[in-house]
């Protein structure tokens, strides 16, 4: 087993918690296993039971990811209906 920086460790599990990156993404990027780094994810939520300010930080991952969802489907639906508008823009005159 290779040594990993802690700091990449936590890099790439809040890159899977945070903005939901699989596990084949990341060992395309950073040519980890996946089954590591999916171990190192269930070991970093097991020990967020334990640790306040890692279940905060978890819990904060997730809301951003949340929040990131939803701007994107919001700029979805935006962008939808620009082109209605300027759809039915054209057909009014």
């Amino acid at each position: 087993m290779h040594y990993v920086e802690p700091e990449l460790k936590e890099r790439i599990i809040k890159l899977r918690i945070q903005e939901g990156r699989t596990y084949q993404s990341l060992s395309d990027e950073y040519g980890f296993p996946r089954t590591a780094m999916s171990r190192w994810v269930k070991k970093y939520r097991a020990d967020a039971a334990n640790s306040e300010r890692k279940a905060k930080q978890i819990a904060d991952m997730e809301e951003i990811r949340s929040l990131q969802r939803e701007v994107e489907e919001l700029q979805k639906e935006n962008d939808f209906l620009k082109k209605a508008a300027a759809f039915f823009a054209k057909e009014s005159k």
